[in-house]
């Protein structure tokens, strides 16, 4: 069916998901000011940054289910409502606790708008190369919106308080509710669609269990049978989940999908860039105020290469796609991203214009295997099974984002501990995080806070150095995992996405 306004529908839609991807990264600046005013420990940091991507991608399945059975156009607006009222609570929450909960709410709203976008997309978009040019814009928008979180943030905290970081979300939403009831074409039903909240509640339990797990081993703080009990509740949790979805008729997510190898590649890839892209940019923008000094907006600024260089590769892949196929751009895009990675570790003396092109060309290389991930999934994707697609893709984007801040962020934090654990005399608060180290230095003489807050910044940033090679070696073991699946494909096998 031909849609005469199909690009303004893609502009509605990019406008709900760049929502979506903005609030998953948007307090990476504001964390410290956070952990300040609200008093939060080191692991409530980490749970006010994943409690929104992890209740997400436990929702999706069930979100995308919803999408299929009752239309894509109404949960668009259901999930924008629901995102708008939480914004307003999460910008006034007294305490980490309450902050938590409403980033929970949040993402509540978040999963259920966010696969409509994408199947929005492919229904208003017949023609392949119109539709492989939106996904990439799509895509460009997931990557370098989650990019301009933090640019986002630290702009917003240069001239107002940290729940300004929410609040700014009201105006969109009531824009896009607006446009979107009086533009977008409803689509049509399917009944069939059965929703399993049973396959739900396992689903969610598996992801925050597998989070959990993850955040432990990284973080090394308790014994670790506890990091192996939450991989086993995690593993029992997703086994029930399959072999449920695989004994029903009409499941909310059908693995025969998987049968297909560009849905399955377009998954691990759509999962692994997300892994490197978020799990990066919490602890780089992290040291930018906590080591080097910066402001919110300061640091916000320095990141600002990352959402321009992902922004620019996502329409770019999109019409390499349809010439070189989908796993060609995707191999090349997370090598030259890992290359990059790897160059800025050995280079960091070579000045702020060397690391602003790095970073530039590590999240344009993320961004371009990201777009190709989605045209791989969508364009393999029957039509009717359009939103479990993209809930499915979604997940991975999601979860990823979650293990990124889970294993990134807990790595660093059990490496600074570690580190700072030798120190003679450093203080409990101190050890725990750097944020911990500013508080303990404000209650102690000039000498004594200068050296302890000297060893605290060496601490973090060799553990910075540290996890950055680790995410480097995740993205060029994929890129080389990628090439080697589908080096024999021919060209116009790679390039068919439809």
């Amino acid at each position: 069916m031909y849609t005469p306004n199909r690009w303004i529908v893609l502009a509605i839609a990019s406008s709900a998901l760049l929502l979506v991807v903005i609030d998953m990264t948007v307090l990476y600046t504001a964390l410290p000011t956070l952990t300040h005013d609200l008093n939060a420990t080191a692991s409530q940091k980490l749970w006010i940054v994943n409690a929104y991507a992890l209740v997400v991608a436990g929702l999706l399945p069930t979100a995308g289910a919803l999408s299929d059975r009752y239309g894509h156009k109404p949960m668009l607006l259901a999930g924008l409502a629901i995102f708008g009222v939480a914004s307003i609570f999460a910008a006034f929450a007294p305490d980490a606790g309450s902050l938590i909960a409403a980033r929970a709410v949040l993402a509540v709203g978040a999963a259920v708008m966010m696969p409509t976008t994408l199947s929005i997309i492919r229904i208003a978009f017949t023609d392949e190369r119109e539709r492989a040019m939106a996904i990439g814009v799509w895509a460009s928008i997931a990557s370098g919106g989650a990019a301009l979180g933090p640019v986002v943030g630290g702009a917003l905290l240069s001239w107002f308080w940290w729940g300004s970081v929410f609040l700014i979300n009201a105006p969109i939403v009531i824009a896009a509710l607006v446009a979107g009831a009086w533009l977008i074409t409803p689509s049509r039903p399917n009944p069939a669609r059965r929703i399993d909240l049973i396959g739900s509640a396992l689903a969610m339990t598996g992801v925050i269990a597998l989070a959990v797990a993850i955040k432990e081993i990284g973080a090394g703080e308790r014994p670790l049978a506890v990091a192996l009990g939450a991989f086993a509740v995690s593993g029992a949790a997703l086994t029930l989940f399959v072999r449920r979805q695989q004994g029903m008729a009409a499941p909310m997510i059908d693995f025969r999908m998987f049968r297909k190898p560009a849905i399955a590649m377009g998954m691990l890839v759509a999962l692994l860039t997300s892994v490197a892209m978020i799990g990066v940019e919490l602890v780089y923008s992290q040291r930018l105020q906590l080591v080097l000094g910066l402001s919110p907006l300061e640091a916000g600024l320095m990141i600002l290469p990352l959402p321009l260089g992902a922004l620019a590769a996502g329409p770019l892949a999109g019409m390499l796609v349809g010439r070189v196929g989908a796993p060609r751009v995707m191999w090349t895009g997370m090598a030259a991203a890992g290359a990059a990675l790897a160059l800025f570790i050995i280079a960091p003396a070579h000045g702020q214009m060397t690391h602003a092109l790095l970073l530039a060309a590590s999240s344009g290389g993320l961004g371009a295997a990201m777009t190709a991930a989605s045209a791989a999934i969508m364009g393999n994707a029957p039509a009717d099974h359009s939103g479990m697609a993209a809930s499915v893709e979604e997940v991975s984007y999601e979860l990823g984002g979650a293990i990124g801040v889970a294993a990134i962020g807990g790595a660093l934090s059990g490496l600074y501990s570690s580190a700072m654990g030798s120190v003679a005399g450093a203080p409990a608060a101190a050890r725990d995080s750097i944020d911990g180290a500013l508080r303990a230095a404000g209650q102690m003489s000039p000498d004594m806070a200068a050296t302890l807050m000297t060893q605290a910044r060496l601490a973090f940033d060799h553990s910075f150095y540290a996890v950055l090679g680790m995410a480097a070696a995740l993205v060029l073991a994929t890129a080389v995992l990628i090439r080697m699946a589908t080096r024999r494909l021919p060209v116009p096998a790679q390039a068919r996405v439809g």
